[in-house]
């Protein structure tokens, strides 16, 4: 088995912080990491051991908190406990006290939002809007440069145009990013709410 604690602080190459590009995605493959972090951002940044368990167990199960049998928590308790937990403690991501049970947000959860975009449902990645956004403005302000049609603007007006569709979009993209398109802005972890 790998460590990832060891990995995380050696590839500062592909890091983006203290957890590296690979070790990231590998952390968040796992869906209860991503619960985990769910809660933790959604509920003061801190919990206990149990109170992780029963949450976790309860969205798995699609159920309430109420219906979460001893066993449904009892399994999700033991796999946070011998393995998730101390894998996200290890590189930083939250801070796991095993004798008292308590679990915190760490210093490089901070490392991991750029992986934590929601792209839900149709919608277009920021990537491609952008892409788009960019043909767009090339094919108009090619037609401005070489005269191919008529136009009512001066080419410095057409240049204005082109910067400030880029300035709305990136104010646009920098708004939603904050408050819309992240993990911990749900009640539920956007996998469930699908």
């Amino acid at each position: 088995m790998v460590d990832l604690g060891t990995k995380a602080r050696t590839r500062s190459d592909e890091s983006t912080g203290d957890v590296s590009y690979d070790d990231g995605f590998q952390l968040l493959s796992n869906h209860r990491r991503r619960y985990a972090l769910q809660y933790l951002y959604r509920n003061g940044e801190s919990a206990t051991l149990g109170e992780l368990a029963e949450r976790i167990a309860a969205w798995e199960n699609g159920i309430s908190l109420g219906e979460v049998s001893s066993s449904e928590r009892k399994r999700v308790y033991t796999s946070l406990q011998q393995i998730h937990l101390p894998r996200m403690d290890d590189m930083d991501v939250i801070e796991y006290d095993d004798r008292s049970g308590t679990v915190e947000l760490g210093p490089a959860a901070d490392d991991l939002d750029v992986y934590m975009e929601i792209v839900a449902g149709r919608d277009v990645p920021w990537s491609q809007f952008y892409l788009g956004l960019g043909l767009v403005n090339t094919a108009l302000l090619g037609v401005v440069a070489f005269d191919v049609a008529a136009h009512p603007l001066t080419d410095g007006a057409w240049g204005l145009f082109a910067a400030t569709t880029v300035l709305v979009a990136s104010v646009v993209h920098t708004y939603y990013n904050r408050t819309e398109m992240r993990l911990q802005v749900h009640d539920n972890p956007p996998e469930i709410d699908r």
